[in-house]
């Protein structure tokens, strides 16, 4: 007989293996991919994507063979667990190819890489990116692509059930979209990623025209559309500094990644405005103009070519902004102004409901509505004032939704930025580190981690640091703070 407690213990947690399952057999039939690139190239590579689609492929069918029969109903307790499981697992799996592929990385290289391209973040430890196999830079640029419309789906349909850090802020207005226009979340879930899907073509097709050799154009496609930022050269997208049009293509294909999916969707549908009545969308462009109109007027200032200088600026401001990472230049060397404004643009991030990371600049705006709200309340101390977003009043659990997420980010990156100076890392690097991994940027600053660096050279258990970095960042920071919680485990 089999104890009660284990059969309440696998009714509650078989569900969350299967979700997990289905997950890993999307994974699996992404692999196929580049195993036919490699096979129809007859690369030896081919052998590590086979044996990783086996190994990867037998752990799913045998989870989906012991919860079959188990109905996928799934509180919120589980929400939590499936939510931070699915990233941790698939980087898990997805790292396979590189350790057994040619790179054969160390375990602790091919997680930091596949966490990096799974949560979008874009920091790479690979040196010699031009000669891996056709089949590899492909797996790098689908892993990022993976992770993009996972996060999308996760910022639209999971984190505002969960109420995490003031996403619920967004919930009431995708609510009643969709039931105007369709009827089930699987819907928004189809939409989003046909929208997804074009927007991956459409960046593709633009590239090649542009002059980007076809798989190039493929996967820098993906991970500009994804704001993930790998390339397929070392150098990131400063191997086409000289060809400007492809930096305006990738500025315009970053902006939209960083941009709601929904009002894509909506837009299609009968509301051109949408995106341009979304407060968070205008607060974003005119951030970018006012940043990168400053940051040109001070390089031209300093001697620079007038039109050189604006190609750069913007790429580079709106690839950190974007939380894509990928770097035309080495804006580190563009004065002590760029340099302090980069930093603070780190933090930024895109809009909610994109596959961008950071804090989300709808959490600045809040921010403000509330400052200003205070100093109204300390001159009319009787007055009574409604502070409202996109036409909602701002709710005291949104509030304190994004104070809560505000003080547990910045404490996570002082913690991390701790943590990395104890095993001997630099201020600069320690402290830029922790930053771009718990904002998804990527390049840090510094000789070691900055845009024309690379994390290679850091120890091992600082890799290890920055991967628990990445994910707290990518999911929010406080669902994984919630699994450390006792409270959460009673029932």
């Amino acid at each position: 007989m089999v104890p009660g407690r284990v059969v309440r213990w696998l009714e509650d947690w078989m569900p969350v293996l299967k979700v997990l399952a289905v997950l890993w057999l999307v994974l699996a039939l992404l692999m196929v991919v580049p195993l036919v690139v490699l096979l129809f190239e007859q690369d030896p590579d081919a052998r590590a994507f086979a044996l990783s689609i086996l190994i990867v492929l037998s752990a799913s069918l045998f989870s989906l063979w012991a919860c079959w029969r188990m109905p996928v109903e799934l509180k919120t307790q589980q929400m939590f667990v499936l939510t931070s499981l699915s990233w941790v697992t698939i980087s898990g799996f997805a790292s396979l190819p590189l350790v057994l592929g040619a790179p054969q990385l160390s375990l602790t290289n091919a997680v930091f890489e596949s966490v990096s391209a799974i949560t979008t973040t874009g920091s790479t430890i690979l040196v010699g990116i031009e000669n891996l196999s056709d089949g590899l830079k492909l797996w790098r640029g689908l892993m990022q692509w993976l992770g993009g419309i996972g996060i999308i789906v996760m910022g639209i349909a999971i984190l505002p059930f969960l109420k995490v850090g003031g996403m619920r802020l967004f919930q009431t207005e995708s609510s009643d979209w969709s039931d105007k226009v369709m009827p089930r979340t699987g819907g928004i879930a189809k939409a989003t990623l046909s929208v997804y899907t074009v927007g991956t073509l459409g960046a593709t097709l633009a590239y090649w025209l542009g002059g980007m050799l076809p798989l190039d154009a493929i996967v820098h496609a993906m991970s500009s559309v994804s704001t993930g930022g790998f390339a397929n050269s070392d150098a990131s997208f400063g191997a086409y500094s000289d060809q400007p049009q492809l930096l305006w293509m990738a500025t315009f294909f970053m902006l939209c990644g960083a941009l709601p999916f929904v009002l894509f969707i909506r837009s299609l549908r009968g509301s051109p405005l949408a995106l341009w009545r979304d407060e968070q969308v205008r607060g974003l462009i005119v951030m970018l103009v006012l940043v990168v109109g400053a940051i040109t007027l001070y390089r031209i200032w300093r001697g620079e070519v007038p039109f050189t200088s604006l190609t750069h600026t913007a790429f580079n401001v709106v690839s950190v902004v974007t939380t894509t990472g990928y770097a035309s230049d080495d804006y580190t060397l563009w004065g002590p102004f760029a340099t302090m404004a980069f930093f603070y643009l780190t933090f930024v991030g895109g809009c909610s409901g994109s596959t961008s990371g950071g804090m989300k600049i709808f959490r600045f705006q809040v921010a403000i509505k509330m400052l200003i709200s205070q100093l109204r309340f300390l001159i009319h101390t009787q007055g009574v004032f409604v502070s409202r977003y996109n036409g909602m009043p701002l709710t005291d659990e949104v509030t304190r939704g994004v104070v809560a997420f505000s003080l547990f980010f910045f404490l996570t990156i002082a913690g991390l930025a701790l943590a990395l100076a104890l095993l001997g890392l630099d201020l600069v690097t320690a402290l830029t580190g922790a930053m771009t991994a718990v904002t998804n940027v990527g390049p840090g600053m510094g000789d070691i981690i900055g845009p024309s660096g690379n994390f290679a050279p850091l120890p091992d258990s600082a890799k290890w640091l920055l991967c628990v970095g990445m994910l707290m960042g990518r999911l929010e920071i406080l669902t994984v703070l919630v699994l450390l919680t006792p409270m959460f485990w009673r029932k």
